[in-house]
């Protein structure tokens, strides 16, 4: 029996949500920029140190205005998605455009140590642009996901540790 495994992705106007999911499923990243009007699902199949997952990967529209915790996250953007408690529900903030790095205002140490003391999860960069850990993060993502026991019926979005430790293949 193939598992499911559900995924938000939230975040601010144009900071590459779709690009990062789309990168990862289609490796593909278009230079326009479209804005996210109503949620999509994605719904591609990977396999993780052998097993086979389907994934539910949901593309929220922008939020205008982000609210001060990680509790308030899960009750404003994901409401009936996540089915178990919001406790349980694992976030990893994902700091996209790693290649725009000249342009960056905080370091990248900073912000790692603010988003975890602020919001008690992960943080990681990538580049959706160039393909840069795009796969390890969605990697780290299942792997996390799968050592928690969120199947089924909720996960989100949180990563920590090494990324090579599991294998993962997108099909």
């Amino acid at each position: 029996m193939v598992e499911t495994l559900s995924i938000a992705v939230i975040g601010a106007p144009g900071v590459g949500k779709t690009s990062i999911i789309r990168q990862f499923i289609y490796n593909d990243f278009s230079e326009v920029y479209t804005p996210t009007r109503t949620r999509y699902v994605y719904r591609p199949s990977v396999i993780l140190n052998g097993n086979m997952y389907e994934l539910k990967i949901l593309d929220v529209p922008p939020i205008s205005s982000f609210p001060s915790s990680s509790s308030q996250v899960s009750r404003l953007c994901l409401g009936n998605f996540i089915r178990g408690g919001f406790k349980q529900v694992p976030i990893l903030v994902v700091g996209n455009k790693r290649d725009l790095q000249r342009q960056r205002f905080m370091p990248r140490r900073a912000v790692s140590v603010l988003v975890k003391k602020t919001w008690k999860c992960g943080y990681v960069e990538c580049s959706a642009k160039f393909n840069w850990h795009v796969v390890l993060l969605f990697k780290e993502l299942l792997g996390i996901a799968v050592a928690r026991g969120m199947r089924q019926n909720h996960t989100s979005i949180r990563l920590q540790g090494a990324l090579q430790r599991n294998r993962c293949t997108i099909m």
